[in-house]
């Protein structure tokens, strides 16, 4: 592993911990109460993709909430660079993450599948 692939660990690393903290710093409950599953920084750290769980948010309100954070976007920017002295911060893309999801159904059809072995087994 070389030095900047180490840099941009990192970042995420920090940026995991930064972001929450700055929504927790803001007045709309639905934002403040967001979960950071993951942050994904590329080359170069100039861009980072954010993680946030679904939870029970339907459409509308996931439509509301990417709206509402590429609005705040600049101020969760700004919190991050202070904390950590940073002179500039990536910019951030807010999405939803799927990969949970998707695991559940993975997890799903491997318990259906093993299910089916089992019984096939004993028959």
């Amino acid at each position: 592993m070389n030095q900047t692939e180490i840099k941009r660990l990192r970042t995420q690393s920090i940026l995991k911990e930064l972001i929450p903290e700055a929504l927790a710093t803001l007045e709309d409950n639905i934002l403040r109460g967001l979960c950071v599953t993951d942050v994904e920084c590329k080359k170069g750290r100039y861009d980072a993709f954010v993680y946030l769980d679904k939870m029970a948010f339907d459409e509308a309100e996931q439509a509301y909430i990417l709206e509402h954070l590429k609005r705040i976007s600049r101020y969760l920017q700004n919190h991050c660079m202070a904390a950590e002295g940073w002179y500039r911060c990536p910019n951030f893309h807010f999405k939803f993450d799927d990969r949970l999801e998707y695991q559940n159904h993975m997890d799903s059809l491997f318990d259906k599948i093993s299910k089916d072995l089992s019984k096939n087994a004993k028959s």
